[in-house]
């Protein structure tokens, strides 16, 4: 980790004599850079490390330019009243969302409005900007009432790691609202807002959606700006829209799609944004519709049932359903799990929810309230969180980067593998959870029956976190035990009209 010193801010210090300046970054002494040299095995001599010293403190008055400097902030354009979790900030007076109340995630930043991630490493972090999307929706006339519950940093797919406590599923409050964007999808399930933004890096808009039984979208990765998200891996980071239907998810996707600027090197210059609420209602005769074999084979028998049947339906517009299997489908989990997780520790953990390496907007503030938090109480990491902290840490420490880079690899492979069965297909179809809505941890649950709950419903939702389709799911009935049931619908990179309009077409036919 880095030292709490290297974040520091120029600072003025006043004696009776004169005024000086304290450097940004404190100098090395020789030892320092000598017990460096011995754990790192570099076998520098004395003599040698005079010279590296004399050239790391010349190098430091670099540093010292650099904190002096004042960098760039995100726009806030809207009065507020903050509040805590609770706010109301009405953007423009006219807009798209003009009426719509919408709740952000607590790892999207809304200035003045406290943001914890679902963590105590960040409990008292205020931001000063408004991320990217937030202004969107302001600026759209979109009215936002609050943050919404997360799990613990975004890392678990149940509802129960928020430091403030569980999210209890509004169908059956013993039962968890999936995660991590859980307080979005419960929120909007129960009424208490008409949208939500969610943040996807391996299932946590469409599992959370799927087990409160509304629509949640994944984007094709870099469709919506990341900017001034806290992020966990940027390979895998997404934000999307969630709601209680079609129509309002595709109208919250067209107000926060599109290029920001340079402020995000996940997206690329050909994003486009087309009118997706106009072109919701098409033709299915003709529509080719893959069922997956393997994303069917990893799912209890109820939820089988339950998307099979409601995947049929549209062969009475005319629509082909037929099944393909995609055996490398059965490999995703494990691809990206070695990105996710030696990712979130070098990004997440060891970055300060910002990483390294790429260009655009660094939230600075969140990442020095990050530092702060890790430094200070890391024994105040969540449960899942410190398992992925250990787990990456080992690895790092025995293997460096060879599984990370060969799982990046492998991934190029897996799109490809979709994307030659959708060159034929329309979209893929599968369920969205393994299982529908768990039932939450008792008080005298173990660590281990904790763990293992935040495993297995991600099956389908985390290979396409890597390969950046499109994924989108919509409640397809219940299950016997009458908990909803999702169905994911995964189409062609920046092809979000085809998802958007067969899950539109499902919707209807719902309604017969």
């Amino acid at each position: 980790m880095v030292s709490s010193y290297l974040v520091t801010i120029y600072m003025y210090t006043f004696s009776p004599k004169y005024l000086y300046r304290v450097p940004a970054v404190k100098p090395p002494t020789l030892e320092n850079l000598r017990e460096l040299s011995q754990s790192m095995g570099l076998q520098c001599t004395d003599v040698d490390l005079r010279v590296y010293l004399e050239y790391i403190t010349g190098t430091l008055r670099g540093y010292d330019r650099i904190s002096q400097m004042v960098g760039p902030l995100l726009p806030v354009k809207y009065p507020r009243t903050p509040g805590y979790w609770k706010c109301d900030i009405k953007g423009s007076d006219n807009g798209r969302l003009s009426g719509k109340t919408i709740g952000i995630k607590d790892n999207v930043a809304v200035a003045g409005v406290p943001m914890m991630n679902g963590s105590k490493l960040l409990e008292g972090y205020t931001p000063e900007f408004d991320a990217t999307v937030v202004t969107r929706i302001l600026d759209a006339g979109g009215r936002i009432l609050g943050k919404t519950n997360c799990e613990d940093l975004c890392c678990c797919f149940n509802s129960f790691t928020n430091a403030t406590g569980p999210t209890l599923n509004p169908h059956d409050r013993s039962r968890s609202s999936g995660g991590s964007s859980s307080g979005s999808a419960a929120l909007v399930a129960a009424g208490e807002i008409d949208l939500a933004i969610g943040g996807d890096q391996g299932g946590s808009i469409r599992i959370p959606a799927s087990w409160c039984g509304i629509v949640g979208l994944k984007p094709t990765f870099g469709l919506v700006p990341y900017t001034g998200a806290c992020a966990i891996e940027i390979t895998l980071d997404h934000l999307g829209p969630m709601a209680r239907n079609v129509y309002d998810c595709a109208l919250l996707l067209e107000v926060i799609s599109g290029l920001d600027g340079n402020n995000d090197s996940r997206q690329s210059s050909s994003v486009q944004v087309p009118e997706y609420t106009k072109q919701l209602k098409t033709e299915m005769a003709g529509k080719k519709i893959a069922l997956i074999t393997e994303g069917f084979a990893c799912c209890e028998r109820d939820v089988q049932d339950v998307v099979r049947e409601t995947a049929l339906k549209l062969t009475t517009k005319g629509a082909v359903v037929e099944e393909i299997s995609i055996p490398l489908h059965k490999d995703g989990n494990a691809i990206c799990s070695a990105i996710g997780l030696e990712g979130a520790y070098n990004c997440l953990y060891k970055g300060n929810g910002t990483g390294y390496h790429w260009k655009g907007y660094y939230p600075s503030s969140m990442q020095e309230a990050l530092t702060k938090g890790f430094n200070l109480r890391p024994q105040d990491m969540s449960e899942t969180f410190k398992g992925a902290v250990l787990f990456g840490a080992f690895i790092q420490k025995n293997y460096q980067n060879k599984f990370y880079s060969k799982a990046q690899n492998l991934n190029i492979m897996l799109t490809a593998a979709y994307n030659k069965v959708l060159e034929e297909y329309d979209v893929l179809l599968m369920p969205t959870s393994t299982y529908t809505a768990s039932k939450l941890p008792k008080k005298d649950s173990t660590l281990k029956e904790r763990l293992k709950m935040d495993s297995g419903m991600e099956l389908n939702c985390i290979p396409f976190n890597c390969t950046g389709h499109p994924a989108i799911t919509i409640n397809a009935g219940t299950s016997i035990y009458g908990l909803p049931v999702g169905l994911m619908i995964v189409g062609r990179h920046f092809d979000e009209v085809k998802v958007l309009q067969i899950a539109y077409a499902y919707e209807q036919l719902q309604k017969i």
